[in-house]
């Protein structure tokens, strides 16, 4: 009897220490490719994997739901079918109303930076590149006129919208920040989740109790990893990223950005990235976008008026522009200094891995696993470049890379605990560096070594890439070309100058 007691009593002592003692919420990560024509990274801080899941999926289904609505890449969208009809008023949904409206306000606010409208004058230069020749003064003037017109006459009582103009439209400037909102709060609505991160293409939404280093991509940075600009420590805010350095057109020598000004027809200049943090996801899109076409002086404010928003600017002449409360937020981050000895390696030369995802055109897909390390003459690790991965206990599923680094990899120093803000990239492609340092950050000597690529999915494909590569001490600019395979569709690793310095 005395037994049982104290079996009982132990029993119920667990059970207390049991409830006493919540579980802490895990991070899952997930990451895909062809997300409204760029990647998307999911974070959720969950009790479970079910619970993380059941997020993810809210997320991916809220941002379907509304690319059906606001996209002007599909000619079956809401927005596409409307931007169609002329002088007549259209019953619209409450979410291209919203987005509508957003222009509308905007427009006023930054004193016509911002234009759906300036879709006709990004036009014109896309169609300038292809006969490579700049506009004429006459060309450009007409697009001016024609984006300043108004282009729709909006019905609050009865939530209708009156297309007025025919001038081309796209709503890219609030499209993407306004889903990447919802599929958060979507995310934030299911049961057990503690945090949420979105990123699409750079710009990212917090929610809950997920705080983030948000590494800021230097605008003039030729690889995935390059030292961030900086970086800032961000927690139920939003983060967005505009510049001229992943999107424009190539005329002749000279770069021209994407991103124009309605005002003027000509491509921003002054300022080549934007970034901006602020409460609102559609304000921080809204403002980065801005912020490449207004003044420094103009920005400064606008943004005084908005309660909550920092923002960092970067000129053409490398000036870095921020607002008063943005280096409290800064965090300290690793250079990229190398001093080399006459013996080592050439350290005005880099290896750079080029590498695209295998994507079905129009289809989202899960990004798979992928390690990139270099190898010595005897096949012994020499740096470890790179690992993407989502959970940890899929890793060992990088055959190679596990058995290798296994060991020295710092999960809960990895990447996993940082997000990336940068201007908007195309999906499945990527470059990595090896600037010639070991796993001991000192420089390699001048020999053979191998570039080795690996990618695997959970249970699923597996694909291990190659290529020998030898650095001498005079080296020459080389490029390998790799064959493609399931996961990795090309790749190529090439020898040249170092593009940083």
């Amino acid at each position: 009897m005395i037994g049982i007691k104290k079996w009982l009593v132990a029993g119920l002592l667990v059970v207390a220490a049991a409830q006493a003692a919540p579980v802490k919420p895990r991070l899952f990560v997930s990451h895909f490719e062809n997300v409204l024509g760029t990647s998307l990274e999911v974070k959720v801080a969950a009790l479970s994997g079910k619970a993380a899941d059941a997020a993810e999926q809210a997320a991916l289904t809220e941002i379907t739901r509304l690319n059906t609505i606001l996209s002007a890449y599909d000619a079956k969208s809401e927005f596409s079918r409307w931007r169609k009809t002329q002088n007549q008023p259209v019953a619209v949904s409450k979410e291209l109303f919203e987005v509508l409206s957003l222009f509308d306000q905007w427009r006023v606010r930054s004193g016509g930076a911002l234009n759906a409208s300036a879709e006709l004058i990004n036009r014109l230069w896309k169609q300038a590149s292809q006969n490579q020749a700049l506009p004429g003064n006459r060309e450009l003037a007409g697009a001016v006129t024609a984006a300043q017109q108004q282009q729709w006459i909006l019905d609050s009582k009865n939530q209708t919208a009156t297309r007025t103009a025919n001038a081309p439209l796209a709503l890219n400037s609030f499209a993407k920040t306004y889903i990447i909102q919802h599929a958060a709060d979507a995310a934030m609505a299911q049961a057990d989740v503690n945090g949420v991160a979105i990123n699409i293409g750079g710009d990212i939404v917090l929610k809950g109790q997920l705080s983030e280093s948000v590494m800021i991509t230097d605008p003039k940075a030729s690889a995935e990893n390059d030292p961030p600009m900086t970086a800032v420590r961000v927690a139920d805010r939003a983060v967005a990223t505009s510049g001229n350095y992943r999107r424009g057109v190539q005329i002749g020598n000279q770069w021209y950005s994407h991103i124009v000004d309605p005002r003027t027809g000509m491509p921003a200049s002054e300022v080549i990235s934007a970034t901006v943090i602020a409460p609102e996801a559609t304000d921080a899109g809204a403002l980065a976008t801005a912020f490449n076409v207004l003044k420094p002086e103009e920005s400064r404010q606008l943004a005084a008026g908005m309660p909550g928003v920092e923002y960092l600017l970067v000129t053409k002449d490398g000036k870095k522009i921020t607002s008063d409360g943005w280096r409290a937020r800064e965090l300290p981050v690793a250079g990229n200094s190398i001093s080399a000895n006459a013996a080592d390696w050439n350290s005005n030369y880099e290896v750079a891995v080029n590498f695209e995802i295998a994507l079905i055109e129009g289809t989202r897909v899960r990004r798979p696993f992928v390690a990139i390390w270099i190898e010595d003459s005897n096949g012994n690790p020499v740096r470890n470049i790179s690992v993407w991965y989502n959970r940890e206990r899929w890793l060992p599923d990088l055959k190679s890379w596990h058995r290798n680094y296994a060991q020295a990899f710092n999960a809960e120093g990895s990447a996993l605990k940082t997000s990336v803000s940068s201007a908007t990239r195309s999906p499945g492609k990527y470059t990595m560096k090896w600037n010639g340092l070991d796993d001991q950050g000192a420089l390699a000597k001048p020999g053979k070594y191998t570039v080795v690529i690996e990618a695997a999915r959970e249970h699923g494909t597996y694909q291990l890439m190659k290529q020998e590569i030898e650095i001498k001490r005079k080296p020459s600019e080389k490029i390998f070309n790799l064959t493609g395979n399931v996961e990795i569709a090309s790749a190529t690793v090439e020898l040249r100058k170092r593009t940083d310095k």
